[in-house]
């Protein structure tokens, strides 16, 4: 079955090996935490309103600095494992932080005071808390996870093609290390705008249960690698010159596109929040539905689209199916496929909340002045 499923190669650790890969993911955790908690950061409002003072709750954020101490240490093998370690050992460490996550959450959970979800099952997997922190809001456990998550994605793609490049040297795949170079980008981008983070679906919707804990500290860090499983194990599919370059460009330039329309949506909305009357990137007026004390942003790109930042990631996604050149290999599809059923589900569940928090007759209104839920024309 491993075989057939071509990822043999990510079960050749020895028994001790397999261990340590096991308990990887609980010593990157515990590192983390202590690294966070003892770097500088910086204090800033969030949306999330605190219900003890009816202030914007306060998070400390240093995760820049964070991830580019981590790429050093990995980069240097300070710690003395070797640069292919964290993606030969992935298998296991999805294992062992999936454990980790489940007994993360039964404390996280169930130390909280039961609110208004009664079944245990559904407490567990949703969380009863939106927010947990420790040591005086220093650490703010969502954005803990976040930084966590996401810095483990960049060091995952790299690992993954370090070990691409050992295997094929001159015959290795380019579309692998681009591959790891987005991802790597993909999360500075995500550093640089971390505040921005405090004004997203996440934050604002999610609470501390299993779903959130798991999907930030493996989902997130470990399997949005997966299609790196597969397809570090290929090599260069040897197209010719022209085609290459093709390939290469137009996924890149995709991958670029994307990337431009989600964080523009994303940057468009968090402007709107913070300066409700500021034009975007100084050149776009923002318009909105008054419902009560809050305002629907409808101009812009959220004049486009109810969720054109899905848009977006969609085609960041595709642009990562693209870019290992084996077309019509599942491995390469994964990650698409995983992003595409994501944001299906979450711009319904969006949609709901939205109705709730605005008004079902103003969210109505908006639903009917902005047609279209993703994509432009279509859906």
């Amino acid at each position: 079955m491993i075989e057939w499923l071509g990822i043999e190669h990510l079960f050749e650790l020895s028994r001790t090996e397999a261990i340590w890969g096991f308990f990887t993911p609980l010593i990157i955790y515990a590192v983390f935490f202590v690294v966070q908690l003892m770097l500088p950061g910086r204090w800033v409002p969030g949306y999330v309103v605190n219900p003890e003072t009816g202030e914007p709750r306060n998070y400390r954020l240093n995760g820049m600095l964070v991830f580019l101490i981590a790429i050093v240490v990995w980069a240097l093998e300070l710690t003395g494992l070797p640069h292919d370690w964290f993606y030969r050992s992935s298998v296991y460490a999805v294992a062992g932080g999936t454990v980790f996550s489940i007994i993360f959450t039964l404390i996280a959970v169930f130390t909280q005071p039961e609110g208004k979800v009664k079944k245990w099952f559904l407490a567990w997997w949703f969380g009863r808390a939106q927010e947990i922190s420790f040591f005086n809001e220093r650490i703010d456990v969502k954005m803990y996870m976040y930084v966590v998550g996401g810095t483990m994605l960049s060091l995952n793609a790299l690992s993954g093609a370090v070990y691409h490049y050992e295997l094929f040297g001159e015959n290795a795949n380019p579309g692998v290390i681009l591959y790891a170079a987005f991802f790597t980008f993909y999360i500075m981008d995500y550093m640089v705008f971390e505040r921005v983070q405090l004004y997203t679906y996440d934050l604002i919707h999610e609470n501390v249960g299993f779903k959130l804990i798991w999907g930030c500290l493996v989902v997130y860090g470990w399997l949005f690698i997966l299609p790196l499983w597969g397809m570090a194990a290929h090599p260069n599919p040897e197209f010719s010159p022209a085609w290459t370059n093709f390939w290469l460009i137009g996924a890149s330039a995709l991958f670029l596109f994307g990337w431009s329309i989600s964080r523009g949506a994303n940057l468009q909305k968090y402007t709107f929040k913070r300066w409700p009357d500021r034009k975007f990137l100084g050149l776009i007026a923002p318009k909105y539905i008054q419902a009560g004390e809050r305002r629907i942003l409808c101009s812009g790109l959220w004049g486009v689209a109810r969720h054109l930042n899905y848009m977006g990631e969609g085609f960041l996604a595709l642009s990562i199916a693209l870019i290992f050149g084996y077309f019509t290999n599942f491995w390469a599809w994964t990650y698409f496929i995983f992003i595409v059923s994501l944001f299906m589900y979450r711009q319904w569940d969006d949609d709901r909340h939205c109705a709730e928090k605005y008004g079902a007759e103003k969210w109505a209104e908006y639903r009917e002045r902005v047609k279209y839920r993703i994509v432009p024309g279509i859906y």
